[in-house]
């Protein structure tokens, strides 16, 4: 079997920066266990794999170890991937998906997805947590993740997890974050569990992020950096239950994939 395959790097400005994702389009669905194993095979934090249906498109996620219900880079170099192959693509692009209709709108060399809004409640430093980050945080949230909560930028970006730890932690991963320096603020994300022990820009963790800092600091629209080795600038924006999170594109590889299907 041959398959379209795109390599996209999503929240960058400049090549070998920003997440990589894999986008797969396809004519209709495969086999779960196939698709696991492409995204297995690709190795990338996350591979998209996307289907045409009459009204929008269905969209999928998938680490090396297991499907997600929510990303939102893969989903950006979709949206940037079905733009760059039909440039009269409707705007902005509607997908259906394990967390409901999401959607991507193109301001110029912009994509600004529209994602659920996943507050985050105070909670007690779990058993486990200082010893995988290795410094006690200032205070700790919780959602889908644990959100770590650090005085400044150079706290987050000097931690050395210890991922054995945090994959023991009872949820998906960990987002840490502080004020910028010279942004409003500034994460990481830890998620060995599925495979991904840092992952380079995470937009589903700003489902979080943003309306924490959104009243934390008062102010609807905020300007984010994820400092990863790779790092990634994202846009910001609270609007109620749901969130705006704007990030630039830039293609790395357009290939076909090819495999047999005996599995």
């Amino acid at each position: 079997m041959k398959l379209p395959y795109f390599q996209v790097d999503a929240f960058a400005n400049r090549s070998f920066t920003g997440n990589p994702a894999g986008v797969c389009p396809l004519r209709d669905w495969l086999p779960d266990e196939l698709l696991q194993k492409i995204a297995m095979e690709n190795n990338l934090s996350e591979t998209a794999f996307v289907v045409k249906r009459a009204e929008q498109w269905d969209l999928r996620w998938f680490t090396p170890a297991i499907e997600v219900d929510l990303c939102g880079h893969a989903t950006l170099a979709t949206a940037f991937v079905l733009h760059l192959e039909d440039p009269k693509l409707e705007n902005p692009v509607r997908f259906s998906s394990r967390s409901g209709i999401l959607s991507v709108a193109r301001e110029k060399d912009l994509f600004i997805l529209d994602f659920p809004s996943r507050p985050a409640q105070p909670v007690p430093c779990p058993d486990g947590m200082i010893a995988g980050l290795e410094c006690k945080p200032a205070a700790v949230f919780k959602a889908r993740n644990y959100l770590a909560v650090y005085e400044c930028e150079e706290e987050v970006r000097s931690l050395k997890p210890n991922f054995a730890q945090i994959a023991e932690l009872d949820t998906q991963g960990v987002i840490v974050t502080a004020p910028g320096a010279k942004v409003d603020f500034v994460s990481r994300y830890f998620a060995p569990k599925v495979g991904v022990p840092e992952d380079p820009v995470t937009g589903s963790a700003h489902c979080t992020l943003i309306p924490y800092w959104a009243e934390r600091l008062g102010k609807s629209q905020l300007h984010a950096l994820q400092v990863s080795k790779r790092g990634g600038e994202l846009f910001c924006e609270a609007a109620g239950e749901r969130v705006k999170i704007g990030g630039r594109a830039l293609l790395y590889s357009r290939a076909e994939i090819e495999f047999d299907t005996k599995l």
